[in-house]
């Protein structure tokens, strides 16, 4: 009977469907140990492409997984179809790592499709946050919903993200990533749960995707270079960030960032930089390009004094240098009257701002709207409103 079962259910040998490892997918046994199997059998394969396939119309209960390479061949696909989803709450990671739960580690030229679903059940993580519960036994860190660590030629496309605890996707030292038509959801009240974070990454091209969350929709970090993010739907949410960076009062290497044809809606901040004054090195050649603002706070942003509780960072005679960033083609509406700050530091000063064709009116009757210039040096071009402070 076994076997008629897996001829039932196993396409071709080139497939590897987590069914066939004992996975029944009805989303309450813990079928951890099936997806490592399908895992383990997909990345030995011989086979010129191997797939892992996670099929429609399933629910899988995954505990902290990692699906480590490198694998034998240079063309893997994952198709998750299905659904999966994390334990319930923090007491299930007593034994695990609670920055982890889905992490694909040293995989090249691996493709994720299927429309699937991934979903970190995260209420449990956010009511315990110091974010938003300062109480004793309140906690900073909750798992990453989907962690690529060192993948080189990552692809991934038609995939739906949910209630992470906190970031729902984060790419760690990769290079060649391509996201496409992903759907990343969560509340704009939880907190920390940053869409798409970028760290020590190059080559990295995000488009056609639609993020609400509570924090970051695209949050760009440390050593990252040739990032183009594009297609955005981003709100609620705080925007699409290159930073905070410079945390430790390391050096800081980010270039060649473009970000354009994003619609920003209700967000707490549009297009932001943000460096801390302990921070070295630079952030150089940036494009943020044909935005449109409905609603925003902070619609552009630059914040060399970035700091995570208010008034408790001393001001340094360092700094990161920020240098050629065009802000361009962008209109729509800000809720604050500093529609446009540029907050840098005297002892870095921001150089080569410029300013071309900025539209912002105030989101409310009555309101008026403003820039900002704190250490900016640039020039404007086209016709900005508000007038630009330079």
């Amino acid at each position: 009977m076994s076997s008629m079962c897996y001829a039932s259910i196993r396409i071709n040998a080139d497939e590897f469907n987590v069914l066939d490892f004992g996975a029944a997918g009805d989303g309450n046994a813990d079928y951890s140990m099936a997806f490592i199997k399908g895992w383990n059998n997909t990345c030995s394969a011989t086979a010129k492409s191997p797939t892992m396939v996670i099929p429609k119309g399933k629910t899988f209960l995954v505990r902290p997984i990692t699906f480590a390479g490198p694998c034998k061949s240079s063309d893997i696909t994952i198709m998750l179809s299905g659904s999966i989803i994390a334990p319930n709450g923090p007491n299930e990671w007593k034994e695990h790592d609670k920055s982890k739960w889905f992490e694909i580690q040293g995989v090249d030229s691996l493709q994720i499709d299927g429309s699937g679903t991934i979903d970190g059940r995260g209420k449990p993580w956010w009511d315990i946050s110091c974010k938003i519960n300062k109480k004793e036994g309140c906690i900073k860190l909750a798992p990453t919903e989907l962690k690529f660590d060192r993948c080189n030629n990552l692809r991934m496309n038609n995939m739906n993200f949910i209630n992470s605890p906190q970031t729902h996707v984060t790419v760690m030292g990769c290079n060649g990533v391509e996201f496409g038509f992903l759907s990343i959801q969560a509340p704009g009240t939880s907190p920390n749960t940053d869409g798409i974070h970028i760290q020590a990454s190059s080559n990295v091209y995000i488009h056609n995707a639609h993020i609400s969350d509570g924090d970051d929709c695209i949050s760009i970090g440390d050593n990252t270079s040739n990032i183009n993010i594009t297609q955005v739907d981003c709100g609620p949410g705080h925007g699409v960030s290159i930073g905070s960076l410079g945390k430790d009062g390391g050096e800081v290497h980010v270039e060649n960032i473009t970000v354009s044809n994003i619609n920003f809606k209700g967000t707490t901040n549009g297009a932001r930089i943000k460096t801390w004054q302990v921070g070295k090195g630079t952030v150089k050649h940036i494009v943020f390009s044909k935005l449109n603002f409905t609603d925003v706070e902070n619609p552009i942003i630059i914040d060399q004094h970035y700091c995570d509780v208010a008034d408790s960072c001393k001001e340094t005679d360092t700094g990161v240098y920020i240098d050629d960033v065009l802000y361009a083609q962008s209109f729509g509406t800000s809720k604050t009257e500093v529609a446009i700050n540029l907050n840098c530091s005297s002892s870095s000063p921001c150089t080569n701002i410029i300013v071309d064709t900025i539209q912002l009116k105030p989101a409310n009757p009555g309101q008026r709207v403003i820039s900002s210039c704190n250490n900016a040096n640039g020039q404007s071009k086209g016709t900005d409103q508000p007038k630009c402070c330079f």
